[in-house]
């Protein structure tokens, strides 16, 4: 599978748009979750998602290591999202379909899950980056630091902050809660 997309992605940085469509219908899921992780909503999503597939379709000729196509692309979709993010000042309430969807969350946790997805939303970007991309697509901290173009020193002080902020969030929620 891996070397069939990296002779994809060669043959799309050579201009082939056959190519190119395959690798994007390959990673469609990933490039979609990661923007609405992002942006929470579906309409955003699927605009950031077309907004990042133009964007990496006019520039993939300048991808110079097949290998990193989706250290690349994810980097688009985070900066497309971003984008999005300042066009819209208001927030949109994370809707179900994003929880069912999440690796690992069983329907019984959903009222969790709508909670500390809320909790990372209100994180500050650079934190919510980190998180998102290490616990929900298993990034390791040396892909982190390439996507975000941050060493990984920094990448660590992120994720400790990140998650000392949602410890701190959940504990508010719970002491609201019990108070």
């Amino acid at each position: 599978m891996e070397i069939e997309s990296h002779r994809l992605v060669k043959k799309a940085i050579k201009g082939n748009k056959s190519a190119f469509e395959k690798l994007i219908q390959q990673h469609y899921e990933r490039i979609y979750r990661t923007a609405y992780l992002y942006v929470h909503n579906e309409e955003d999503a699927l605009d950031v998602v077309q907004e990042a597939t133009y964007q990496a379709f006019t520039s993939i000729h300048s991808l110079k290591n097949p290998e990193y196509f989706m250290t690349w692309l994810t980097r688009i979709v985070i900066r497309c999202s971003g984008h999005v993010l300042k066009r819209k000042s208001n927030v949109v309430p994370l809707s179900d379909e994003i929880i069912s969807n999440l690796p690992g969350q069983a329907n019984s946790n959903i009222e969790e899950s709508i909670q500390l997805l809320n909790a990372i939303q209100q994180l500050r970007e650079n934190y919510r980056t980190v998180i998102i991309l290490f616990y929900y697509y298993d990034y390791s901290i040396k892909m982190i630091s390439s996507v975000m173009e941050i060493p990984e020193s920094t990448v660590k002080t992120y994720l400790s902050r990140g998650k000392a902020e949602l410890k701190k969030s959940y504990k508010n929620e719970e002491d609201k809660c019990h108070g």
